[in-house]
């Protein structure tokens, strides 16, 4: 390597080393904190600097600019006697020994808002202090600075604007507040200290209404407090009382019962400021209510209903009695105590309860329940004929009433003051007795029956009744003193019996259409059977017929043929008996007829015979179906000009369907188990003729009504588009034969949507606002009831601008859904 390169190498070192350490020497500014009057900054060491220059610059002001130097050992300082709210120019020199600038730094920063002035801090409330003070321009918010005196306390409180309030504080301490103007995040300095003194806590306030015109206020002392204040006013009302008190309680009488009172009460320190104030509401006792009468209820349960007068300011009441019972009502004038017992001698008290207490009880009410029945009831009967009831005395009674009832309807009674009711007894009679003790709240609810039966007799009220075609059963009152009853039906030399201590007896296995002679006898051990009782005829029930063919006269009608078994005065009824419906007839001979069966309908036909003693057992049922229902409603919607969908309710009976479409141009048909059906090669403009045939599960058929359809108007073809002029497009079609309906063209497009209407015409022209579209083409005809064809297929064009007169068909594809 030459001597000339080694000095250029050395030379491009040099530099090099130079521009590094003037790198490495670059100052950096930045700025710490900032007020309304001064700005801090800070930056780094300069090696070699013996002074460092600052010079704050207003950008938007003619204001001098500010400076200030300091020593190399300094790398922060502050910039002051700025001016609040402003943007400055902070520039940093550092300074060698022959004042020549090393480096510089300048970074761009505004100063705070100014200074807020405290106008008057007060407190209102034992927890905050208000502050007003003097709102500053540029000030974005504000924050109150609040400090304790005894240095226990410091908050800083975020407001929008004057006044302000500090919370969270506690009662009566002294607090310096101060106030510091925000702009977004620069905070002047804080205003000169205000001094504020919180006030007292309110007392709380305890209240209660010891009876139905007081009110008694507790509350528990307040510290600082040195006196009271509560006022009083009554709800509704303008007028109060106000009172003051060193005490800590209170009594406000002669109050008007069952009203609300508010009353508000505060506190005073010893310096003469009032404290927070705290209301609560007291409502008074009612006053005491006055029963109006007591009324003793009887029924399924029995009780006792209390009524009373209403008082002012009840919530509800409650009535109790001396038996230890209770019942409440809320609103009403009265309420039910149940159950009460019977024989009782007690007393009603009533009181009115709001959210102040009860009311003094009622005067005592007295009342008595209804009497109790007596518990022993029996019969004597010292010589045959003559009997009397006795029953044991029942305390709380004022008269009985006594009631003997024989078993055939004769009643006899006794009103008395006695403990027995003398009466005739006959033989063979059953006697129910009982005894109804009355007082002033009416008769015991209840009472014991006791029964008496006298020397055995024939019965007289002996009841055959037939229970079926071949049984017979033979009931009796109970004759007294007949242990067995003896029961036979004779028939010819035929003779049936049955021997049984009950009165009651079934002779079965008897002829049907049969007269037989019914005796009961009754018999005791001591006295034998009683053979003079009358005998009783009673015919048994005629034979069942059976069914023996069915047939269809006409549409709705069938006739039954069926066996005649019994005497010729013998009556037949035959039922036809469906899910929802029976149909009878009624002969004679051996055949009626059942009319107006409903169609798609399965029944289950018997026949009964009847005579004046009863009805035959049903013979054997025969299943009898009726031809399918027709539908009630049949519709026909067009699909697509050649498709068609047909629906119907469904009939009743109906399985299967064929539904047929035929005219001039054609027919469709269709067989389904649904009730519907989609049809197709349709023709267009074409009346059709709509039939339904209905077929059951068992091949039965129904030819339903016709019904008259048209099939809509045919959508036009050879639909085309061009241009016939600069702003006007043209859409032409051919129609199937003459034309005689308007059409309606609707052109889709990016750019504007076209309609327009052809009265008779196979074209319409369009005014184009843009051209150079590309367009959704439909033409449809509107039918005669003023309703346009839904279902003509769109084509697709796109149609240039002028200079090409005929659009190109793209795609002949659906209209989209719009």
């Amino acid at each position: 390597m030459g001597t000339t390169m080694m000095k250029m190498l050395k030379l491009f070192l040099l530099l090099a080393f130079t521009e590094i350490c003037a790198a490495e020497n670059d100052i950096n500014l930045t700025v710490m904190t900032v007020t309304s009057g001064s700005i801090t900054v800070q930056w780094n060491g300069l090696t070699g600097a013996i002074s460092y220059k600052i010079t704050a610059t207003p950008k938007n002001s003619l204001e001098p600019s500010v400076f200030a130097q300091f020593s190399s050992n300094t790398v922060m300082a502050s910039v002051n006697s700025l001016s609040p709210s402003t943007a400055y120019s902070v520039l940093i020199e550092a300074m060698d020994t022959s004042s020549q600038v090393l480096s510089s730094a300048e970074i761009e920063e505004t100063t705070a808002p100014e200074v807020p002035v405290i106008d008057k801090a007060y407190s209102k409330r034992s927890e905050s202090v208000t502050v007003e003070f003097t709102e500053v321009s540029g000030a974005t918010h504000y924050i109150l600075r609040a400090e304790s005196v005894d240095g226990d306390h410091f908050s800083e409180t975020v407001v929008s604007s004057s006044p302000g309030t500090v919370l969270d504080l506690e009662p009566y301490t002294q607090y310096l507040l101060s106030v510091m103007s925000v702009d977004i995040w620069r905070r002047s300095q804080p205003s000169e200290r205000a001094k504020a003194h919180t006030v007292v806590m309110a007392p709380k306030l305890n209240t209660s209404s010891p009876d139905n015109g007081t009110i008694l206020v507790t509350w528990t002392p307040v510290e600082h407090a040195v006196l009271y204040t509560l006022c009083i006013i009554r709800e509704g009302s303008s007028s109060r009382l106000k009172l003051n008190t060193t005490e800590t309680t209170m009594t406000f009488d002669g109050l008007e019962a069952g009203t609300t009172y508010c009353i508000k009460g505060l506190a005073w320190d010893s310096e003469g400021r009032v404290g927070d104030d705290l209301t609560v509401c007291q409502i008074i006792r009612p006053s005491r209510p006055d029963v109006i009468h007591i009324q003793v209820t009887q029924g399924r349960t029995t009780g006792i209903t209390i009524y009373w007068s209403l008082v002012q300011g009840a919530d509800f009441y409650i009535a109790w009695s001396t038996s230890g019972q209770n019942c409440t009502s809320t609103g009403s004038s009265y309420c039910f105590i149940v159950p009460v017992e019977c024989g009782q001698n007690n007393s009603v008290f009533v009181a009115a309860i709001n959210g102040g207490g009860p009311s003094s009880p009622s005067q005592p009410v007295d009342y008595i329940t209804y009497p109790c029945p007596p518990e022993n009831i029996w019969v004597e009967e010292p010589t045959a004929g003559n009997g009397s009831v006795v029953w044991d005395e029942v305390p709380l009674v004022e008269y009985y009433m006594a009631f003997i009832k024989r078993d055939d309807g004769t009643e006899h009674s006794c009103n008395t003051t006695e403990t027995y009711c003398p009466f005739s007894s006959m033989c063979g009679h059953t006697y129910l007795t009982t005894v109804f003790p009355f007082n002033g709240a009416g008769s015991s609810t209840h009472a014991q029956v006791r029964n008496y039966t006298t020397i055995p007799c024939c019965p007289e009220d002996v009841n055959v009744k037939l229970v079926s075609t071949e049984t017979l059963k033979i009931t009796w009152l109970v004759v007294k003193g007949a242990e067995q009853y003896e029961t036979t039906a004779a028939q010819t030399n035929d003779v049936i019996r049955c021997n049984d201590t009950a009165p009651v007896c079934v002779l079965s296995d008897l002829k049907c259409n049969t007269v037989y002679s019914v005796t009961v006898t009754p018999c005791s051990d001591l006295r034998g059977c009683n053979r003079t009782c009358r005998p009783h005829t009673h015919e048994t029930a005629p034979c069942a017929p059976e069914i023996l063919n069915i047939t269809q006269t006409s549409g709705h009608t069938y006739r039954v043929f069926f066996s005649n078994p019994n005497n010729p005065n013998t009556n037949y009824t035959i039922t036809a008996i469906g899910r929802q419906d029976t149909h009878t007839c009624h002969a004679t001979n051996n055949s009626c007829d059942l009319t107006q069966l409903p169609c798609g309908s399965v029944y289950e036909v018997m026949a009964v015979a009847k005579t004046t003693v009863g009805k035959s057992l049903p013979g054997f049922t025969h299943l009898l179906e009726t031809g399918p229902c027709c539908p009630e409603s049949l519709n026909v919607t067009q699909v697509t000009q050649a498709m068609t969908n047909v629906t119907w309710s469904p009939g009743r009976g109906a399985r299967s369907y064929i539904t047929s479409l035929t005219s001039s141009r054609g027919n469709a048909k269709c067989h389904t188990l649904d009730t519907h059906c989609l049809m197709g090669c349709i023709t267009c403009s074409t009346n059709y003729t709509v039939t339904l045939e209905a077929i059951s599960s068992s091949g039965h058929k129904s030819e339903c009504k016709h019904h008259g359809f048209s099939s809509s108007a045919c959508c036009p073809i050879s639909v085309k588009l061009y241009r016939r002029a600069p702003q006007t497009l043209r859409v032409y079609w051919r129609v199937f034969g003459p034309l005689v309906l308007d059409h309606i063209v609707e052109l889709y497009g990016t750019g504007a949507n076209y309609t327009c209407k052809a009265a008779r015409s196979k074209y319409c022209d369009i005014l184009e606002e843009t051209c150079g579209d590309v367009y959704t083409v439909v033409a449809a005809p509107v039918g005669v009831d003023g309703v346009k064809v839904n279902f003509c297929q769109p084509r697709l064009y796109s149609v240039p601008c002028p200079g090409s007169n005929a659009g190109m068909m793209i795609s002949p594809g659906r209209r989209s859904v719009r």
